[in-house]
């Protein structure tokens, strides 16, 4: 027998050098991309919070629970929104016999909180403490005067109450309206000047070397909830009246018809 030889692999050819300086540039700029994707990678920002459960939420309905929980919101933005022009504007608290800014600011979330009149608002409310507050020639605590008629114009809208029940009712347009009203507050904020011609308040601030659209976003928020609750409420006096007429169309066209 003749004995079989291994069959023989063609030689390697030997890899040019001008390969590995063509790929090292490549390499290099696929390591700093892949650095890049885990230094860009979402940080933890918090999470969703439930509020504790209380006896009182069993005569709410979902659309109550919303409206509850968007006051307690809207009221925590202005007071936030109030935090912001305080260390924007110094000035205004030290017109309050508060010996420090938090000790303002708590003043204000007490008065907010119990609806307690303003006294430099000369016992005016809603609307009509919003103007007083955004005049120029207004002297007193401007940022405490502001936050106070906001808040009680949000809550003259909901009917004067924070918390809602089966037994409460809400307008839709009163709470479209009061989102219309912290649009002008807003806009009047940004635009109006007081005697000196100086802007009311200080706020958002855009310059080449800063960019602070923080008071923006937070009065957005407040607007936000006020325009989806009167989204909601407005379909949900629409819902009824659809369910209404299915259950009538229901009754008389999709009856079962006897087989025996």
């Amino acid at each position: 027998m003749s004995q079989r030889t291994a069959p023989t692999l063609p030689p390697i050819p030997a890899v040019p050098p001008s390969i590995f300086s063509f790929l090292r540039p490549c390499l290099l700029l696929a390591a700093t991309a892949l650095a890049g994707c885990a230094s860009d990678a979402p940080t933890h920002k918090g999470e969703a919070q439930a509020a504790p459960m209380a006896a009182g939420e069993v005569g709410q309905s979902d659309v109550n629970r919303m409206a509850t929980l968007g006051m307690r919101d809207n009221l925590e933005s202005l007071l936030r929104l109030a935090d912001k022009l305080y260390r924007r504007n110094p000035a205004e608290w030290r017109k309050t016999s508060a010996l420090s800014r938090d000790a303002a600011l708590a003043q204000l979330r007490v008065a907010v909180d119990t609806r307690t009149p303003w006294p430099e608002l000369q016992g005016k409310r809603d609307i009509a403490a919003l103007s007083l507050a955004l005049g120029p020639d207004f002297k007193g605590d401007r940022v405490a005067a502001f936050i106070y008629a906001s808040a009680d114009m949000v809550v003259t809208a909901h009917g004067g109450k924070t918390a809602f029940y089966l037994t409460d009712s809400l307008d839709a347009q009163y709470i479209y309206n009061a989102a219309r009203n912290i649009e002008i507050a807003v806009w009047m904020l940004s635009n109006r000047r007081n005697a000196a011609g100086q802007p009311l308040l200080l706020a958002d601030e855009i310059t080449e070397r800063e960019r602070n659209l923080s008071f923006e976003r937070e009065f957005g928020k407040v607007i936000g909830r006020l325009d989806l609750l009167a989204s909601v409420l407005t379909e949900k006096y629409r819902r009824a009246v659809i369910t209404y007429v299915q259950n009538l169309l229901g009754g008389t066209f999709l009856q079962f018809l006897p087989v025996r």
